[in-house]
């Protein structure tokens, strides 16, 4: 799976699991503040991310990420 179709991938179910509006999934958007997401949405996340892409994450996993561009690499770091 290429980057543009992971984006694509999880851009789609922040807008249909999570509500997020489209205008505010950006690269730069902060995930907690931005999206708004509480600690509930970190854990559906990583239901979501294990369901749509086979990968296992853990606590350890969201240490760096801030941003949704971070995030974005991480599926993709995980993938390859």
């Amino acid at each position: 799976m290429d980057k543009g179709a992971i984006i694509e991938k999880i851009n789609d179910f922040l807008i249909d699991e999570f509500e997020v509006e489209a205008e505010d999934i950006k690269p730069e958007a902060n995930l907690k503040e931005t999206l708004e997401l509480d600690s509930l949405d970190f854990v559906d996340l990583v239901v979501a991310i294990e369901a749509n892409f086979g990968v296992k994450l853990v606590g350890e996993d969201f240490v760096n990420i801030v941003t949704l561009q971070n995030f974005y690499d991480l599926i993709e770091s995980k993938i390859s």
